[in-house]
């Protein structure tokens, strides 16, 4: 997992730094930059993945813009620096992308790599052929080696790092209620795109018989919605067909299924969001941008609770953003794995993070909510201006 992220000159963020959980929690008002968090993470994924063109990052969730706007546009010198994203991860390894845009219509961001792993650096050698050269520091090599050798190597050592592979799978998902209904067909990223393309397609996957338990968990977590009693893929489907077949426990027995079409978004997000953290195919690292959508307040604040659990089954890590002050109650800041931060821009306008633990009460007085306390601005994250 990764344990800290360092951002530096993107967007609204002039340098923030931030330790991850394996579940967190963004809050603040709009605009504060919460989803710049997200974008800066994604950037780091394109940069991992040496994909920085802006089709790719758009398909990552990252809302692409003007070179110039992409960096923090407080300093007028900041606009020709670099974008520094730092990512530090459990291992204690510490990779760092430099991103860099020349400004010219047409171009793409591009990257150089640092990194404090130790690394074997096989380098052909004139006397030798082949000498093996042991470094605590790559970024020793800089010494040595032209930064073109240098950047090479980098790029090889971290082809099958497992750290780095996770990270180049990271996404934003946005699920949309209309790319959710219509079940639209896989996308450039596999096997969900960020809007929950390829739903179908994992779902059929899922109900390959070495994969039924995996559906079958999703079906008993879908008992959330109280009238869900059961789902299954119609058989002979023809190859343009996309619908499951729904059941509900109300309707009289003689009824058939009836199709996603007629299911309410609420259904949809939730089977989403299950077989994004159930399956194996999907990513281990990824972000949910607005996990409150469409749901009750008290199913997601339960959803929450669900997802945080199957987070740990099945090793995820995940970072969310909500308005929903009931989500907050879905948390249990007594773990450490669980983590709230409130995002908030300081009096310069910087993109800021506060860590919130778990509110103590007054003597003789009851534990407030996090809800409650969220509400009643204890925590921070509410607009001060009307």
């Amino acid at each position: 997992m990764i344990k800290e992220i360092c951002i530096e000159n993107y967007k609204s963020i002039q340098e923030l730094k931030i330790e991850l959980g394996r579940v967190t929690v963004l809050i603040g008002e709009n605009g504060c930059g919460k989803t710049n968090i997200l974008e800066a993470i994604a950037l780091s994924s394109a940069a991992a993945s040496d994909k920085l063109d802006n089709e790719f990052l758009a398909s990552r969730g990252i809302r692409v813009t003007e070179s110039q706007f992409m960096r923090s546009a407080f300093n007028i010198d900041n606009l020709n620096k670099e974008i520094k994203i730092s990512l530090q991860f459990q291992t204690d390894k510490i990779i760092t992308y430099n991103l860099q845009h020349d400004g010219k219509p047409y171009s793409s961001w591009f990257s150089s790599i640092l990194s404090n792993q130790e690394i074997l650096v096989q380098m052909p050698s004139m006397s030798s052929g082949y000498a093996n050269l042991m470094y605590e520091d790559a970024r020793h090599l800089k010494e040595i080696f032209s930064e073109e050798i240098y950047q090479g190597v980098l790029k090889v050592l971290l082809e099958t790092d497992k750290d780095i592979l996770n990270l180049k799978s990271f996404l934003i998902f946005s699920p949309q209620n209309s790319t959710l209904r219509i079940f639209n067909e896989e996308g450039q990223i596999q096997p969900l795109g960020i809007e929950g393309e390829g739903l179908f397609k994992l779902l059929t996957v899922l109900n390959l018989e070495e994969n039924q338990g995996k559906l079958q968990e999703i079906k008993e977590k879908m008992q959330l919605i109280d009238w869900f009693e059961d789902l299954a893929i119609p058989h002979n489907l023809s190859p343009a067909e996309r619908v499951i077949q729904i059941k509900d426990k109300y309707l009289a027995s003689e009824l058939d299924y009836f199709n996603q079409n007629s299911s309410n978004e609420g259904f949809l997000f939730l089977l989403f969001y299950f077989c994004l953290f159930i399956s194996d195919d999907t990513p281990k690292f990824f972000a949910v941008d607005n996990i409150d959508a469409s749901l009750n307040p008290r199913l997601g604040r339960r959803l929450i609770k669900e997802l945080v659990e199957l987070a740990k089954k099945y090793d995820k890590q995940v970072i969310f953003t909500t308005h929903n002050p009931a989500i907050l109650d879905g948390l249990n800041l007594e773990d450490d794995e669980q983590r709230l931060f409130v995002i908030y821009r300081n009096k310069l306008g910087y993109t800021k993070a506060r860590r919130i633990f778990t509110p103590k009460p007054l003597e003789g007085q009851e534990p407030v909510r996090l809800s409650e306390a969220f509400l009643r601005g204890y925590i921070g994250g509410l607009p001060k201006n009307f």
